[in-house]
């Protein structure tokens, strides 16, 4: 979180440059507090273990959060009681209809990287919630396959199948050590990574206004930073648990799915071993930064969500 200094104390002036968020008092004195209002946009099967990931990473910082669940309006899951559903979650075309907004909004992943977009059953319904999102959301993260869609979307880059299942912990580079949402990062870090298909750098670099953030010389580019419409793509999962690249290769070898042990994952390569956590820091300074950013940048009067921008570092 910002720390007040004076603006004249050399420090400030280093502090900025390293990219530390620093407020002088008269910003301080200008600045009107309120909670940040966070959207998650759930498609997983698995809805409470998805919630409870991404809840744990943007609830682990000092500001007031509300966490809202939406779902999709016509799609039922199958994985998840009705009940939890009914209880908890909002469908989008009760969101869209209500006229809220909200400063974050997260589109999770979900285990369809085989289909064509066009070929989803939602995929119209979910082209409608990326456009309201330049309307209604300060700052949009898309995860994995849901980041794949985000930037299909807006930029018409393809996602592309692999030969075999990008399965594992990759190390990343920090390509962009300047940038607000890789504050305290390592020059290079460890993202679990779980995908059958991927984005190609050269098409992602080809398209103006985008900048990949992290990137892997083995799984491929992982964060993109779109400002033009306010998104982040993420297409690795910081917010796994320590075991849940172990439930997923249990999963298929239970059912005889054909399965490569993750690779840099268990020690010594061994799935009777338990696995390591070596990606949790990074992943906490990765949403922890973006909803700092959020909180730096977004409206105090939440009707000017996408309409205008309120930095307070400026």
């Amino acid at each position: 979180m910002p720390i007040k200094i004076p603006a004249t104390l050399p420090a400030h002036a280093v502090l900025k440059r390293e990219g530390v968020m620093v407020m002088d008092p008269d910003q301080a004195a200008r600045q009107d507090i309120r909670p940040l209002r966070i959207g998650l946009l759930n498609l997983m099967p698995r809805k409470i273990q998805t919630e409870t990931q991404f809840a744990r990473l943007i609830g682990a910082t000092p500001l007031q959060i509300e966490f809202d669940l939406i779902r999709m309006s016509e799609h039922q899951a199958k994985n998840t009681a009705a009940e939890h559903m009914e209880s908890f979650y909002r469908p989008f075309d009760e969101v869209e209809e209500s006229g809220d907004k909200y400063d974050g909004l997260i589109i999770t992943g979900a285990p369809i990287e085989h289909l064509d977009f066009e070929a989803v059953t939602y995929w119209d319904e979910l082209r409608r919630v990326f456009d309201w999102t330049q309307t209604n959301v300060h700052s949009t993260f898309g995860v994995c396959w849901g980041g794949m869609a985000m930037i299909n979307h807006f930029h018409g880059v393809k996602k592309h199948m692999l030969q075999a299942k990008a399965f594992g912990c990759f190390r990343h580079r920090n390509m962009a050590p300047a940038s607000p949402y890789l504050r305290g990062f390592s020059d290079e870090c460890v993202i679990p990574v779980s995908r059958w298909t991927e984005m190609k750098r050269a098409e992602i670099e080809a398209v103006p206004g985008l900048n990949i953030l992290l990137d892997s010389d083995e799984a491929g580019p992982c964060l993109v930073e779109d400002r033009g419409h306010r998104a982040l793509y993420i297409f690795n999962h910081f917010e796994y648990d320590s075991d849940t690249l172990k439930q997923e290769y249990d999963r298929d070898i239970a059912s005889g799915t054909p399965i490569n042990v993750p690779c840099n994952y268990y020690p010594g390569d061994d799935p009777a071993r338990p696995p390591h956590n070596r990606w949790r820091s990074h992943a906490h300074l990765l949403y922890g930064n973006w909803v700092a950013e959020i909180y730096q940048t977004t409206p105090f009067d939440m009707t000017k969500i996408g309409v205008e921008m309120t930095d307070l570092r400026t």
